[in-house]
């Protein structure tokens, strides 16, 4: 094959969806798996070949990838690990259960797609594998800490990695959007009604006049919100350049957020995440 190739995760909807589709006006043979059956035939229905990948359910992890290989020839270019879910809720209140179930879809399976594919890239002499981390991997916001836990875990990955690989020719890259628009805030819901029992927490009035309200009642875009479009560009650059940066910020709050942790001490950090709700 010719066209370079990437595989994306997590295309059903928001940024994989709109990263699929851009790599593939950009020229790129694109394989745009999903974690449903349903979203994979939708994505066929556009002309990707859609591959199913369930980070929980590493057999199709495995199988997801052969059937890329097989239809490339044994190479891969380019790996975008996008696919991942949220859990809100105070660290207090999250079983052990819950960590796990978001750790499995967040991080874990993220770990063994990239840990299939390295040797792949290793093989040909090259590729890019870029993680799409968050804002939330570089500062704590007060109602995340699952999600916090699972993104910082993906950057300490991805920078060991980075060194690991530095003489492979394949390079590993972090995305951090920031408020990106996304169904990830709906899609967190039945996750929280899952394993989050608020109203017996002692915190229950906190969860009434915040987190719920913003669970439940959309007021529209997040302040400095951009379109998934914005990351798809940074991942353009992470791509095709010949030198990706480590690290790409993609929102204002994601350059704050950065700014904080390399300058700030964490006690005026805290001072000023303890505000957002």
């Amino acid at each position: 094959m010719t066209q370079k190739t990437i595989l994306i995760t997590g295309c059903s909807s928001g940024i994989g969806l709109d990263a699929a589709r851009g790599m593939r006006d950009r020229g790129w043979t694109v394989f745009a798996s999903c974690r449903q059956q349903r979203d994979c035939d939708r994505m066929r229905a556009e002309g990707f070949d859609s591959p199913l990948i369930d980070y929980t359910q590493p057999e199709t992890i495995t199988a997801g990838l052969q059937n890329v290989l097989t239809s490339t020839g044994g190479t891969l270019d380019a790996l975008f690990n996008n696919g991942a879910h949220g859990l809100p809720g105070a660290v207090e209140d999250l079983p052990t259960d819950g960590l796990r179930a978001i750790f499995e879809a967040n991080f874990f399976g993220w770990h063994e797609l990239t840990r299939q594919v390295i040797p792949v890239m290793r093989q040909q002499g090259h590729g890019r594998i870029v993680q799409n981390s968050s804002i939330l991997g570089l500062v704590a916001f007060p109602w995340r800490g699952a999600y916090v836990a699972t993104k910082y875990a993906i950057e300490g990955m991805a920078d060991t990695l980075r060194l690991e690989l530095r003489d492979s020719g394949i390079k590993v890259v972090l995305i951090e959007p920031g408020p990106v628009t996304s169904k990830i805030r709906v899609n967190s819901i039945p996750h929280f009604e899952r394993f989050v029992d608020w109203k017996n927490s002692a915190l229950r009035t906190q969860y009434e006049s915040s987190l719920l309200k913003r669970l439940y009642h959309s007021d529209g875009p997040d302040t400095f919100e951009l379109p998934a479009s914005a990351v798809t560009a940074k991942l353009i650059h992470a791509c095709e350049s010949r030198r990706p940066r480590p690290r790409y910020y993609v929102t204002t709050p994601t350059h704050i957020g950065g700014f904080l942790r390399r300058i700030l001490t964490t006690r005026a950090t805290d001072r000023i995440l303890a505000r957002l709700r």
